[in-house]
């Protein structure tokens, strides 16, 4: 058995007795057991799974993060975490969590591009005033 420790901008929590890690980084899925070796990788963004000593498995959700593994700990930073013991939920969770970053991101773009509209006209105003006055 090995300790999970997760860590968030907000949170940590420390679960113990774990038997089984499940996640996926860019080389693709991958497992750990209690007694394996060192090791250390970013985890791709979505949902990963835990088994703990009751066989069931439980889901964190994530965008991603940093994992190390090393001396039967696992420690996994994120900006934040999802956990849950319901696959539907934390599906349904994560999807409504990546749509609404997506759609703040989108906001976020929008109005880049109206304060680089804004500079652009200033500039060219500028630009047209000081060729009108010279």
């Amino acid at each position: 058995m090995f300790t999970l420790v997760l860590s968030s901008a907000t949170r940590s929590e420390r679960i113990g007795e774990v038997l089984s890690f499940v996640g996926e980084d860019a080389s693709g899925s991958f497992g750990i057991l209690a007694g394996h070796g060192r090791m250390m990788t970013i985890l791709a963004p979505g949902l990963a799974r835990f088994r703990g000593v009751d066989q069931n498995w439980r889901y964190l959700a994530s965008p991603g993060g940093v994992l190390y593994f090393y001396k039967d700990s696992l420690s996994i930073s994120t900006r934040r975490y999802l956990l849950d013991d319901d696959y539907e939920r934390i599906a349904d969770a994560l999807e409504r969590q990546l749509l609404e970053e997506e759609n703040q991101l989108r906001t976020m773009k929008e109005s880049l591009r109206h304060m680089e509209e804004q500079v652009l006209k200033r500039m060219w105003e500028m630009s047209r005033q000081k060729s009108a006055v010279g």
